[in-house]
């Protein structure tokens, strides 16, 4: 069992999980892509939570793989190249479940994000750093480059500075990894929770489908051309104006009270 690598604490509709193998700086090992990944597959499936925050536990959020891990891959007759072929395509998997879930993820950063665990942050949907918190893709400072990390990363920022990133290997801090759009908000270390549970709680209190549909068709439509991504984002809006608890939103606003949601 892998339970205690990822824990997770319900705070009414938010559940905040947190990677626990500080001693690794939360390196994504496999164990860890494992536990991950069960904790994510067991949110997809839990109706009662509308918001996810994702934390690190002890000095940082996550180091990225663990090299140590992947240098005894490669005892294997082949060199590794198989291990590491699969290595790559679960921790693919784990991050693009994060983007797929029906709740809005949020990562709570602080200490480092580095490679996979840069990738990490760029994979949540949203993100929020401590003061003093170091991102990097900087696998090329020992000869790797942060290919996959790469994926989420331009994903998240433009090209010239993810470029940069990726080949000098050069870290930045939170403020810079706000100004460039990897991270939403920078709170001091000692705020850095409750910020992050601020955040949290605002999303939970909209309309749960309203943000479960929305998110589906933010990530939907980023990937097509124009006139389809319309297309698309127009269906979603008349799907999402049929409810009976957006006509009661509506109503309620023009009325100036709350809504009664069911």
């Amino acid at each position: 069992m892998t339970e205690h690598l990822v824990l997770r604490e319900d705070i009414g509709t938010v559940a905040r999980l947190t990677l626990n193998a500080p001693a690794s700086l939360n390196a994504l090992s496999d164990a860890m892509l494992a536990a991950l990944k069960a904790r994510l597959t067991e949110l997809a499936g839990d109706p009662a939570v509308r918001v996810v925050l994702l934390a690190g536990a002890g000095r940082a959020f996550c180091a990225g793989h663990d090299l140590k891990e992947m240098q005894a891959g490669r005892a294997a007759p082949d060199k590794g190249a198989a291990y590491f072929a699969d290595l790559f395509a679960r921790c693919a998997e784990v991050m693009q479940m994060i983007p797929a879930l029906p709740q809005p993820v949020i990562a709570e950063v602080h200490g480092i994000a580095t490679a996979a665990g840069c990738q990490l942050v760029a994979s949540c949907d949203m993100a929020v750093a401590a003061e003093g918190t170091r991102f990097g893709v900087n696998g090329v400072n020992i000869g790797l480059f942060c290919s996959t990390p790469m994926v989420a990363l331009t994903r998240n920022v433009p090209r010239k500075q993810a470029f940069e990133m990726l080949t000098t290997g050069a870290f930045i801090g939170a403020e810079e990894a706000q100004r460039i759009g990897l991270v939403n908000r920078v709170a001091a270390p000692a705020d850095l929770p409750e910020s992050a549970l601020a955040l949290a709680r605002t999303v939970a209190g909209k309309l749960g489908a309203a943000v479960r549909i929305g998110k589906r068709a933010f990530y939907d439509q980023i990937a097509l051309p124009l006139e389809d991504a319309y297309d698309l984002a127009g269906a979603v809006m008349v799907e999402n104006m049929l409810w009976r608890d957006t006509e009661e939103g509506i109503s309620a606003f023009l009325d100036k009270r709350a809504p009664d949601w069911a």
